[in-house]
């Protein structure tokens, strides 16, 4: 399987790194800093409406529906942050905890028809993959908007810091869900090559009258993969949040 390749610079995301570790992503190739390749990435509405935010003609005024709501302390806010984490930690682990709200998106069972089909194997993995995202995406999303609230309610630097922040996941937003989308892909690739090799071993052995092969041993180490990429997808997913949690607590504490 041929490598995709990425930037070198992001070499620090944790997703990045698993991807590479198991050889589906090359981090050798250099393409260039973000910044410039930013330009590339958005049209000229976007570029207008960046423009507006970075130099405001006004100070940033408190968003309509953050004026009524309470302050968190620094210490609030993070405990909040941390819980939501855990929460979606532990749905991908082993299933949503009890008073999460969480819906419990379970692993599709050990077994496959023999010999499996590698046309449809690969699809309980698929929609497991697919509706992690899914849940991540909607309660990250959520969890951001809340701590962008808190910083509308702060100093002007933190207020022009939300709206900034605000523009870009409406800027980006659309680009996240078509890169994050090509991991679930990336491991389908695997998965397809891993059987591959488990189906020639079977013949093989049936051939030459040798041990007989695991029927699962090939594919525990793939579910466990998945999980680690949605982990490590998850840490990717949150990374705006808690940039934007550690400016409020840079200036709240």
């Amino acid at each position: 399987m041929t490598p995709a390749p990425v930037h070198a610079h992001l070499h620090q995301s944790l997703l990045l790194r698993l991807l590479a570790e198991q050889g589906m992503v090359d981090t050798a190739v250099a393409i260039g800093d973000v910044a410039p390749r930013l330009g590339d990435w958005l049209d000229f509405r976007q570029a207008i409406s960046l423009h507006g935010v970075l130099n405001p003609q006004a100070p940033v005024e408190q968003a309509a529906h953050t004026q009524g709501t309470a302050v968190l302390s620094a210490e609030a806010l993070t405990r909040h942050v941390d819980k939501v984490r855990l929460q979606l930690v532990q749905s991908i682990s082993q299933g949503a905890p009890t008073g999460s709200g969480l819906t419990r998106i379970d692993m599709p069972p050990a077994e496959l028809d023999e010999p499996p089909d590698p046309k449809t194997a690969y699809e309980p993995y698929r929609r497991f993959y697919a509706a992690h995202q899914r849940q991540m995406e909607t309660v990250i999303r959520s969890l951001r908007s809340q701590v962008r609230g808190q910083l509308s309610k702060s100093s002007s630097a933190l207020q022009q810091l939300a709206t900034l922040d605000a523009a870009f996941e409406n800027i980006l937003s659309e680009r996240e869900a078509v890169l994050l989308g090509k991991v679930s892909k990336l491991l389908e690739k695997r998965f397809a090559q891993a059987l591959k090799q488990h189906l020639k071993k079977q013949a093989d052995s049936a051939a030459d009258e040798a041990t007989p092969v695991q029927p699962l041993a090939w594919l525990m180490p793939l579910r466990q993969g998945l999980r680690s990429a949605l982990l490590a997808e998850l840490d990717t997913r949150l990374q705006p949040t808690l940039g934007l949690l550690d400016a409020f607590n840079a200036e709240n504490t």
